[in-house]
């Protein structure tokens, strides 16, 4: 449970400013901390970080572990002698202002990282050396397999697995000794970038936790096709004999989505898991409290119950619902690894069961204001007088409109529903009144898209569910918009409503007496 009033900001890592293209865990993540600190806030929730793949997103990632190479700061690399100050690899030109190209970034990366790797491999420096044999080793239970499995991909021209030659597709003994040695130089350099990568997050983590600022976390509920997980362990999935697909993720047709939506995860083989007491879930669940301190569980009605999607169909309309794991799972968790700090995305349609398996797991649910005004109605959900302590509050999340996007869509009648429900004042803007909206919420944090707080349009938008491309994933915050005017904005509202930690308000109080 949540125990302490607070806020933060969701910002993921890819929408920092940079000159390099794209966000990363070098300087301005860094100044994006001491900008949380003096805005006394104390989360920063970012996106799910692992390497992505389809459609860019970071939802369908090729490892439930792996870290994302292109989050990794080139300029930190410099200062270590890995990269050359002046390699014109490093000059990336953005092709459109406040967004980056996934395609361009990756080859280009890549290159400059292989130069890092040759030139890390031929330093004089055991004990440098004998730190990254060290993280192998630790990380071996998932970075064997998520190396050799990059390592194939490129050979294979990085064509999806199930494509690749039956005997390695399949991971024949004879094939994964023969690949084992032909590829062994390249499934080092994917160990080391991995290494490279997570020496990076937890140096700014640590600088977060140093300065009272904590990482909020996401882990999707599904892995992708296209990943290290399942071509290592395809018992654990509903696979055929072949390991392809039998059903796969989605939602049933809706009101938004006519034939529903087709996410096209393969689906857990639930009763595989209870049979070893859910060892991969405990697993993942125990690493990523290691990364994060305040970890959200993408879809976590799926748990409950799941939608099946024949694999072979090309819409969700012929699904079904089956059962999941429920409480089963969480009470293996806690008895493992005791209480992890979890928040539960309950968003959608929720039924009665998934209520209680919510309520049961103690865990914090999850309150999305921009659901709460489509119409006037008191028994709302959404609407803060309905909300309990143990939740966290949003105006959108990342796959919503911004603030501001939303409010220019709704009707007149909706928006004037708005106003008075938020009790705008006179010069405040309905974006600002509704951010003040759910920091007066009982809830015990409120999370705000930083978009939200730069009051943009839906240009800023991260994601719009179901659509490739467009846009999705590929925005960045400009330079210099994190003034120190808004973090005092920013702090008087965590300060007004109780959110701001207790040592910060101590001080505060300290220099509202002094003056």
């Amino acid at each position: 449970m949540l125990n302490t009033r607070s806020c933060g900001v969701l910002l993921h890592i890819s929408s920092l400013p940079s000159e390099h293209g794209i966000g990363t865990l070098g300087k301005e993540a860094y100044k994006f901390v001491d900008f949380l600190k003096k805005a006394g806030h104390e989360y920063w929730q970012i996106l799910p970080v692992g390497p992505t793949g389809y459609g860019d997103s970071p939802y369908q990632s090729y490892s439930a572990y792996a870290g994302n190479p292109l989050l990794i700061d080139l300029d930190l690399l410099i200062k270590e002698g890995l990269v050359s100050e002046i390699d014109p690899d490093i000059a990336v030109m953005d092709k459109k202002k406040g967004f980056y190209d996934y395609s361009q970034l990756f080859s280009l990366k890549n290159i400059v990282l292989q130069k890092a790797y040759r030139k890390f491999i031929g330093l004089d420096d055991p004990e440098k050396l004998a730190k990254f044999r060290k993280f192998c080793r630790k990380n071996a239970f998932w970075l064997d397999d998520y190396a050799m499995f990059m390592a194939l991909k490129y050979h294979f021209k990085q064509q999806m697995w199930t494509s690749w030659d039956d005997d390695i597709r399949l991971r024949k003994p004879e094939a994964m000794k023969l690949y084992s040695e032909k590829l062994s130089e390249m499934i080092d350099y994917w160990k080391f970038v991995q290494y490279i990568f997570f020496r990076q997050y937890r140096s700014l983590k640590k600088y977060a936790n140093k300065n009272g600022v904590k990482i909020y976390g996401d882990m999707p509920i599904y892995v992708s096709m296209d990943s290290a997980d399942i071509w290592a362990q395809p018992e654990l999935f509903m696979l055929d004999s072949d390991n392809r697909p039998t059903k796969v993720a989605g939602c049933p047709p809706d009101a938004f989505a006519p034939t529903g939506q087709l996410w096209g995860n393969p689906l857990y083989d639930w009763e595989a898991m209870e049979k070893d007491g859910f060892k991969w879930w405990i697993s993942r669940v125990k690493y990523s409290a290691k990364l994060f301190d305040l970890t959200r569980i993408d879809h976590f009605r799926g748990f409950e119950s799941f939608y099946a999607i024949p694999a072979e169909d090309e819409t969700a309309e012929n699904g079904e619902w089956l059962k999941g794991p429920s409480m089963k799972l969480f009470n293996a968790i806690n008895k493992a690894l005791g209480e992890v700090p979890l928040v539960a995305e309950d968003l959608g349609f929720l039924t009665e069961d998934v209520r209680n398996m919510l309520k049961e797991s103690g865990y914090p649910g999850m309150n999305v204001l921009e659901f709460a005004f489509g119409e006037d109605k008191a028994d709302s959900s959404y609407l803060p007088h309905n909300y309990v302590k143990n939740s966290v509050v949003y105006i959108g999340t990342h796959d919503n409109q911004t603030a501001k996007g939303w409010l220019s869509s709704v009707t007149p009648k909706v928006r004037r529903f708005v106003r008075r429900y938020t009790g705008a004042a006179i010069g405040e803007s309905d974006v600002w009144a509704l951010i003040r909206t759910a920091y007066s919420s009982v809830s015990m944090l409120a999370v705000i898209q930083m978009q939200d707080f730069l009051e943009l349009g839906d240009k800023a938008r991260m994601n719009i569910p179901s659509t490739i491309g467009g846009g999705n994933w590929a925005w960045r915050m400009e330079k210099g918009v994190c003034t120190d005017k808004l973090a005092k904005r920013m702090k008087k509202l965590a300060k007004l409503y109780y959110r701001i930690p207790k040592a910060e308000e101590t001080a505060d109080n300290t220099e509202e007496k002094q003056d």
